[in-house]
């Protein structure tokens, strides 16, 4: 059985994911077996809000080169966790505004 913690791995903090931070949507990076079912309610019991929607997105992987070698990066999975009006917002984030 999953826990929350196997769900949410990390959150992404980029220019966009900050932008999004005024609507209340935080980004995550997730487990890839995952479903927007078990983000909603990993997000719920970790953080303690309410989710309104859940956008996922699978990052395909993007051949890199440094100097001669070629090399590939690794696929992952990215959610976009919108919450709800009346919901607080998430405190990890409140302190990078």
């Amino acid at each position: 059985m999953k826990t929350a913690h196997d769900i949410i791995r990390r959150p992404i903090i980029t220019e966009d994911s900050m932008a999004r931070l005024a609507n209340k949507a935080y980004t995550f990076e997730v487990a890839a077996g995952s479903n927007k079912v078990e983000i909603k309610k990993a997000v719920e019991e970790l953080f303690g809000v309410k989710v309104a929607k859940v956008n996922t997105i699978s990052m395909k992987s993007k051949s890199k080169r440094v100097g001669y070698h070629v090399g590939e990066t690794s696929e992952w999975k990215k959610a976009i966790v919108t919450l709800k009006e009346d919901s607080k917002t998430i405190e990890f984030f409140d302190s990078m505004m």
